[in-house]
């Protein structure tokens, strides 16, 4: 055997040894209690990040929230106060590397260390491409890509020092089949989702797992919160019902569940619902196929028009006080009011 080709299996033996190593190494970590840990939730203040703050908190950790409006914040944080929660509140825009990095130097000064990152912050944009602007396209990944790479860059060199850490990034099925209408949305998940697969390999020789959470529609009150451009009405309609209805969603809590529990494990993946591992398994299985199902779907969706590319929250659009709507989404208002979400009040019933 030449000597170079012997030092090519001499390299790719010790890249084996390596892995072997760091997939024992995190392997330990399944059978660890997260019992007295520091957990970060990004986007903590209402829906999924809420959600995940309680599962926590009922796995006997600190929790520290942010979030860019202080006061829903606030309420958040005195909600889970008056749940027995030991919580920290701090204001970030994780969108901006400075707000973040004042953000972890003030939960280490609180709590002393940062143990589990979840970067769960997230936007919703609905609209065709047709009414979409590039500032859609930069908000987006401004907060569900940088606003992901931001928190782990400033964590990452105490977790190895440590040689211990956990983080798991909220990513979603949109970042593994991108589906029409929520264009913007789809392409910062897909980044999220490069760098969550390619920073559990970097990790894991020091002991840091990293779990990419890929959920599919939950049910939130999101619907409530997201931005919605074109044909308002319709658009609102259609995200609605489908973000709410129990044959198309997750409840938050058995998501919340689900995702403390894939952390806990160290599990690399972990989609949620049923649908959105079809979903990806029939994308991986025929990547070809799915474009060409998500073009009939976008047939089905709004046309471009309506109020253009203005936008209008969820809970500002009329469509939310229509009764057949109210019935259709019972479940997701009912969320709402458990999830910080500020629903509007329900008309009375007559």
């Amino acid at each position: 055997m030449k000597r170079s080709t012997r030092r090519k299996v001499q390299l790719i033996g010790a890249g084996i040894g390596a892995g072997i190593a760091a997939g024992l190494a995190v392997r330990r970590l399944r059978t660890e209690s997260i019992e007295g840990q520091i957990v970060l939730i990004t986007g903590g203040s209402r829906g999924l990040g809420l959600a995940l703050a309680r599962e926590f908190s009922r796995n006997g950790c600190r929790i520290a929230i942010c979030a860019r409006d202080e006061a829903e914040l606030n309420k958040a944080k005195n909600i889970l106060e008056q749940e027995g929660t030991d919580v920290f509140a701090f204001p970030c825009d994780v969108s901006d590397q400075g707000s973040v990095t004042r953000l972890v130097e003030a939960v280490r000064s609180h709590f002393g260390r940062i143990d589990i990152l979840v970067n769960n912050a997230g936007v919703i944009s609905v609209a065709p491409l047709d009414n979409l602007t590039v500032a859609d396209f930069e908000r987006a990944m401004a907060v569900m890509f940088w606003g992901v790479v931001y928190p782990t860059l400033a964590i990452l060199p105490d977790m190895k020092n440590r040689h211990y850490g956990r983080i798991a990034n909220i990513t979603s099925i949109g970042g593994k089949v991108s589906v029409p209408h929520l264009l913007p949305y789809s392409c910062a998940k897909f980044a999220a989702v490069g760098f969550s697969e390619g920073l559990r390999a970097e990790a894991a020789p020091y002991g840091i797992s990293v779990t990419t959470i890929a959920p599919g529609l939950m049910r939130t009150g999101s619907h409530l919160k997201a931005e919605f451009k074109g044909q308002r009405s319709k658009e609102m309609a259609w995200f609605g019902v489908a973000a709410t209805s129990p044959v198309t969603s997750m409840s938050a809590e058995r998501a919340a569940r689900q995702i403390v529990a894939a952390i806990r494990r160290g599990d690399a993946e972990k989609i949620l619902t049923t649908q959105a591992n079809l979903l990806a398994r029939i994308h991986g299985s025929f990547p070809g196929l799915m474009p060409n199902l998500m073009a009939l779907v976008n047939r089905m969706l709004p046309a471009a028009g309506g109020i253009g590319e203005s936008a209008a929250r969820g809970e500002e659009i009329g469509i939310t006080k229509d009764n057949w709507f109210q019935t259709a989404t019972a479940l997701g208002r009912k969320a709402a009011e458990r999830l910080n979400q500020n629903p509007e009040p329900a008309p009375a019933s007559r």
